[in-house]
């Protein structure tokens, strides 16, 4: 059954802007629905997307400034002064940029309001394209997919196909099923993980932020709700609750009646890993308690179910340290062991990707080292604990990092990673028995599906598997969700993919095998060829130059860019100039100080030596004075005995007369 579907051909600028503006509440005369735009943005929000409306719609502030009685005003005027000369399209821009960062829905609810081309695009399914809801309101869902600048580059990817799954019998094929319910915040770098039929996902991070909510997606009805969790107390003896850190980089895992969400970056982070479950029965977040030697706080690590074990390899600490450790974590005695492994290990890397298979291989795959990307593959034999890396066949993926992986049998699926230049637009796979990758599909314009940080998993829907993705960053937070049936399934027994791993090293080529390999390919590039139509040449005309057109407007960004840098850089330049000057000026000072102080210490060491001379002079004197007194008593004594003997002198005379002596007298008579 053959019908037809309308897809938006998207709108250019200035039109696009203007469809944004009346969404968020502005319109053509500035008159602002304030009730409407406070309700759906912050305060800070609002006042940018104020002040880049009047300066694309009017240009520089050259108002004057209103009282400082009116705050609101006020405030608003200073947004708008702060944007100074900005480029009228480069205010567009941002303005559409932040609403589709704010509200990522915003065009699909807008586009029953504003007039647009639309053509008409034929598909193969068996039930129209039903409306979505979302947060109240219902309309057609339409895959848009806008460049790094804004501008519209294609409505529908030629991979992606918008409609629901029940309708699709085409595999090999992502397709953007019909989503209802509260969708998350656009994210990356967060976890996700499948029980029964529902996706689960956890923390992430958006515009630098880190998130600690939990969402999840009922595969059954496709609809998103929100899991308004509980916290459990620290301990029996510590009733108060535990702290769920908002964390990004860390990894997810479905465990019995749980979620275990391990290891991840954190504004503060612990010295070691930390180990949270969330009981999906009581709906209670709590921190496990490990023992054993566990490993470093890090984050961009793989973690890895392996029976009743996790196998963590990698990541990067919180020092920025790059890691190639290995820990394994038994999940019954919940005790950490840091493996020692033989063979040559993968150099130091975080962000890579990790499966294993036949539950004895551990295969890793791509990440980063700093600014080096890697395509190697290094396979870990789980009981010798050896390392090898074995020959890669068929099409080797692109160096790449920030992807995401899934297993369906023996076939290793891994979507998304980039190498900070560019995302990776090929879906790729492994088959982990003969180690051959092949590519699933391609996508083409910076989507989701060529993101860094985004998650996948794999389900069921109707009985099949399929693959899920979800979130990412490709110059912009993403919160879309794409599908994928794989056609692939697992026929090699066992033993094979164990000879082919341990054979590794001298691998031989079967050529039957490679027959085999040859005629699926052959096979499914007809039938893709079957599927997608050819273009025709003015349809490739009209992509080439919609490509020119992003192209230039994303030179035009980056010179906008590149002159704020150069203008950021002659203001940071002017500062470090005033500042050295101010510099030189404090050690002037400084000097100064620094001689006035020598100086009083001169000083003050001369009035020390004359104080000790007139100390020294003073015992001086105090000597003298001691002398002085001793004669001045000795004095007084010879004076005394010499009056005495006066009176002695006198008395005897008197004495000698009475005792018949002659005296002086008498003798002086006589001799007269």
């Amino acid at each position: 059954m053959t019908t037809m579907a309308r897809t938006s051909t998207g709108l250019a600028y200035p039109d696009r802007f203007y469809a944004a503006a009346i969404y968020a509440g502005f319109d053509g005369s500035h008159n602002f629905d304030n009730n409407k735009i406070s309700s759906r943005f912050s305060n800070e929000v609002a006042l940018i997307l104020y002040a880049l409306y009047q300066q694309s719609t009017i240009g520089p502030c050259n108002a004057p400034k209103p009282s400082s009685w009116n705050p609101v005003e006020q405030r608003k005027w200073t947004s708008w002064q702060q944007l100074g000369n900005m480029a009228t399209t480069e205010a567009m821009r941002l303005f559409v940029k932040i609403l589709e960062e704010e509200d990522p829905g915003w065009y699909s609810r807008a586009s029953n309001s504003v007039l647009e081309p639309v053509v008409d695009v034929q598909m193969n399914h068996y039930s129209n394209v039903e409306p979505i809801t979302e947060n109240g309101n219902y309309f057609a869902e339409t895959k848009t997919v806008s460049a790094e600048n804004g501008n519209l580059i294609e409505t529908q990817d030629k991979d992606v196909v918008s409609e629901g799954l029940g309708s699709v019998d085409i595999y090999d094929l992502w397709i953007s099923p019909p989503i209802s319910g509260q969708r998350p915040k656009a994210r990356y770098q967060h976890g996700a993980a499948v029980v029964q039929d529902k996706m689960y996902l956890y923390g992430g991070n958006h515009n630098g932020r880190y998130l600690n909510d939990l969402h999840v997606l009922d595969f059954r009805s496709w609809t998103w709700s929100k899991v308004d969790a509980k916290v459990g107390p620290q301990s029996a003896e510590s009733p108060s609750p535990i702290n769920i850190v908002p964390c990004a980089g860390h990894s997810l895992i479905a465990w019995e009646n749980k979620l275990l969400s391990i290891a991840g970056h954190m504004k503060n982070p612990s010295e070691t890993i930390q180990v949270k479950a969330f009981d999906l029965r009581t709906g209670t977040w709590s921190i496990l308690k490990t023992n054993g030697k566990t490993p470093v706080s890090r984050g961009g690590q793989s973690v890895t179910l392996v029976g009743t074990t996790l196998v963590i390899f990698g990541g990067q600490d919180a020092n920025r340290t790059l890691l190639n450790d290995l820990y394994i974590l038994d999940l019954e005695t919940m005790t950490w062991d840091e493996i020692d492994t033989a063979g040559v290990p993968p150099s130091p890397r975080s962000d890579h990707a990790a499966a294993v298979n036949a539950e004895r291989y551990l295969f890793v795959f791509g990440g980063s080292s700093n600014a080096t990307f890697f395509n190697d593959l290094h396979v870990l034999d789980l009981q010798t604990m050896e390392w090898s890396k074995p020959a890669q066949h068929g099409v080797l993926p692109t160096p790449r990092a920030g992807h995401a992986g899934v297993t369906v049998g023996e076939n290793w699926y891994i979507a998304g990673g980039g190498d900070n230049k560019s995302g990776a637009s090929e879906t790729i796979v492994l088959n982990m028995s003969t180690l051959v990758w092949s590519v699933v599909t391609s996508v083409q314009g910076s989507i989701p599906l060529a993101s860094e940080g985004l998650s996948l998993v794999v389900g069921s829907f109707n009985g099949e598997d399929i693959l899920v993705s979800f979130g990412g960053y490709n110059g912009r937070y993403n919160s879309e969700v794409n599908v994928l049936k794989p056609s692939r399934k697992s026929v090699a027994p066992v033993s094979d993919s164990a000879s082919a791993v341990c054979n590794a090293a001298n691998p031989t080529r079967d050529p039957q095998s490679e027959f085999e390999i040859g005629l699926e390919g052959k096979i499914r590039e007809i039938f893709m060829d079957n599927v997608d139509s050819k273009p025709t040449k003015s349809e490739r005309e009209k992509t080439n130059e919609l490509i020119i057109a992003t192209l230039k407007a994303e030179k035009e960004e980056l010179e906008s860019s590149l002159n704020e840098e150069k203008l950021q850089s002659l203001r940071l330049k002017q500062q470090l100039t005033e500042v050295e000057t101010r510099n030189l000026e404090l050690y002037k000072e400084l000097q100064s100080v620094r001689g006035q102080l020598a100086a009083e210490q001169s000083r003050c060491f001369k009035l020390e030596v004359d104080v000790a001379e007139l100390r020294q002079k003073l015992q001086t004197m105090e000597t003298i004075e001691k002398e002085l007194e001793l004669l001045q008593k000795q004095k007084a004594a010879s004076e005394q005995a010499a009056l005495n003997a006066e009176q002695r002198q006198g008395s005897g005379g008197v004495w000698g007369w009475l005792a018949g002596t002659p005296s002086e007298y008498t003798a002086i008579d006589d001799n007269a």
